[in-house]
């Protein structure tokens, strides 16, 4: 199998486009997607200066995703005034699978001379994942548990760190997976809410004294692809499932998308592209017919509709057990 723009040996076989390419044009074509994809959202405004430099807050998980992220994020502007990039990463608390991605990750932070923030669960909730798998007074999946505190952390250390903009590495697959799942379970508000944490264009941006806008650049390029990238590329890393990862659900819609794809190459981009335009339709009739508030929570003085934040609420149960 040769390669299609010079003719060497192929590394990889893209089924949507039919393509095949060598490790070269492969990694200059994961690049330039998520460069087209940077450009498309107007991460950088127009009116960006070195005076007044914009700050992109990166969650660097020690994965595959967001090390490549880093490293090609680092890559474009790493010498560019306008932007700086400070690197966060969030400690569950799972002994041995979290330790070894910490150590990815200040591994890759001082290879590129980025900013590194850590932070904990236990230090700032008083918990650790591995105790809240053994208690789980709710009876519910612990990622239930993990994507709420994770989120959380993310959007308040953004916020105090002065973010411009949160960058999170979510691959085509992890969108596509989310697509479906809020389809099947018929959430158009929650199709609302994921089309509005995104950034559309720079000019169009909603203003909002509660949340860092987010961005999404490796949202084009396959999970394999980034796998790909990240092997060739000799990037530090961590490769392992987290040992408490459950969510049935989504391992469901990720095999019918994988024999999906298999069949009809080219359905992860489809799913996305429509459901970005349902995602558009229902975030303009959530905003004109939303009636619900933010407020800041009772206890901890986050953002949230209700008078305690979900999650203080799972606190609140952790603590009673």
């Amino acid at each position: 199998m040769e390669c299609d723009k010079c003719g060497s040996d192929a590394v990889m076989h893209a089924g949507y486009s039919g393509a095949h390419l060598c490790e070269e044009h492969f990694l200059a074509s994961v690049e330039k997607r998520v460069r087209r994809r940077i450009r498309r959202d107007s991460l950088v405004p127009r009116d960006a200066s070195p005076d007044d430099p914009e700050r992109w807050v990166l969650g660097l998980s020690g994965g595959k995703d967001s090390v490549v992220l880093a490293q090609i994020l680092d890559e474009t502007f790493g010498r560019d005034p306008r932007i700086e990039i400070l690197a966060l990463t969030i400690h569950e608390g799972i002994e041995g699978y979290r330790d070894e991605s910490v150590e990815a990750c200040v591994e890759l932070s001082e290879d590129l001379d980025l900013r590194h923030e850590l932070v904990s669960y236990e230090e700032e909730f008083g918990v650790r994942m591995d105790d809240v798998v053994e208690d789980d007074p709710e009876g519910m999946a612990p990622c239930a548990y993990c994507g709420v505190f994770r989120r959380d952390l993310l959007e308040t250390y953004a916020e105090e760190f002065d973010a411009d903009i949160l960058l999170t590495g979510h691959n085509l697959d992890d969108e596509a997976q989310t697509a479906l799942m809020n389809v099947f379970e018929g959430d158009v508000e929650q199709m609302a809410k994921h089309f509005d944490a995104s950034l559309g264009p720079f000019d169009e941006r909603t203003e909002s004294p509660h949340f860092v806008p987010r961005a999404k650049p490796l949202r084009d390029i396959p999970e394999k692809e980034v796998a790909l990238y990240a092997h060739l590329r000799d990037l530090p890393a961590h490769i392992t499932e987290c040992p408490h990862a459950s969510e049935a659900f989504r391992g469901e819609i990720q095999e019918l998308l994988l024999k999906l794809e298999e069949d009809h190459p080219g359905t992860r981009h489809s799913i996305l592209s429509g459901y970005e335009e349902m995602a558009s339709m229902a975030a303009d009739r959530y905003r004109g017919e939303s009636t619900a508030e933010m407020r800041e929570c009772e206890r901890c003085g986050s953002k949230t509709t209700r008078e305690v934040c979900r999650k203080c609420r799972l606190l609140e149960s952790l603590e009673a057990v």
